[in-house]
């Protein structure tokens, strides 16, 4: 698979990256060792850049990946946000980007993993009572320390990472991005692109709108967001069945069109730009791997947006708590 720089300042990265949130139970059950296979295709494949969250389970998906990159540690990019505070029911209270939290998390994160060093590490959303100079500087002193390689954003605005890369050179921006979720398009990317700082665009199925899946049960996270709610679901399909049929006509998936959209739109924006997937299975990950290929035109590219305008998806893409917490969308 095409490689790819991650920023001025990061690492070679493949063009498509694994997520491995979902196999941690966030989309209701998985399966371990179907994970586990997965992120062993994924590496036979040419994917480099796996993401994943101290967060995510509670652990359980850093202590995942961990066993998985065992033998194969030095074919892969450790992509690892850190700072979510959760309770004993998963639900989110807050962020901690304190300098001596940075420190604490990231020695529980290298022991899950089992690695001394993670490629690129980020703060999960950014926390209103620490300055972002503090945070980064924190992760700074851990790359001299040889514990951390490249220092990454998440879901931050414009003078977040302005104030971010002033101390540090950062990587990428990890930000949501996808055919109904545009909001970074008008002023986030250009001034990425300006800092040449990458991206890597995570929810670009919209959690599985736009290629038709919905909620698996009462632990699906999925029951918490706007979009899926039934209120404004029935809308949201009858959106999304045209999206499906162009994709038909192009001869691939929903799904695969979707992944091959935000792609195509990274490229035509000259940003540096990886795509993550969110493949629990190796089925999943197969299908996701074939929008690679998938070449869309210009026009490809307008009667898609067209058939699809983010403006007309009925709901926020995350609940109000949720949204508070976005300096993104600030």
């Amino acid at each position: 698979m095409e490689q790819v720089n991650l920023g001025r300042s990061g690492p070679r990265a493949s063009r498509i990256g694994l997520g491995c949130m979902g196999m941690s139970g966030m989309y209701g059950a998985s399966d371990e060792a179907q994970a586990v296979a997965t992120i062993h295709a994924a590496i036979d494949a040419g994917v480099n850049l796996f993401d994943t969250g101290d967060f995510y389970g509670m652990g359980h998906n850093e202590l995942l990946l961990g066993r998985a990159l065992k033998g194969r540690r030095e074919r892969a990019l450790l992509s690892v946000k850190f700072g979510a505070l959760r309770t004993p029911d998963g639900l989110w209270t807050g962020t901690d980007g304190r300098p001596a939290a940075v420190k604490n998390f990231l020695a529980y994160s290298l022991q899950r993993l089992g690695t001394d060093h993670i490629d690129i590490y980020r703060l999960a959303r950014l926390d209103p009572a620490v300055p972002i100079e503090d945070t980064i500087g924190a992760i700074a002193e851990m790359i001299a320390a040889g514990h951390v390689r490249h220092i990454g954003l998440s879901e931050v605005g414009i003078g977040t990472i302005e104030r971010a890369h002033k101390v540090h050179p950062i990587a990428d921006l990890q930000i949501e991005y996808s055919l109904v979720s545009r909001g970074p398009e008008a002023k986030i990317f250009p001034r990425l692109k300006e800092l040449g700082v990458g991206v890597t665009a995570y929810g670009v199925l919209s959690r599985g709108l736009l290629s038709g899946s919905a909620s698996t049960g009462p632990r699906d996270i999925r029951n918490r967001f706007p979009r899926f709610a039934p209120e404004n679901l029935a809308k949201n399909r009858s959106l999304t069945a045209a999206f499906q049929q162009l994709a038909s006509g192009l001869g691939a998936t929903p799904a695969q069109l979707a992944i091959a959209w935000a792609a195509a739109k990274g490229r035509a924006l000259g940003l540096d730009w990886v795509t993550l997937v969110g493949s629990r299975t190796l089925e999943q990950l197969d299908e996701s791997l074939g929008a690679d290929s998938l070449a869309l035109s210009a026009d490809d590219l307008e009667r898609i947006e067209a058939a699809l305008p983010a403006e007309a998806v009925a709901g926020a893409r995350y609940d109000a708590a949720q949204m508070s917490h976005l300096d993104s969308e600030k």
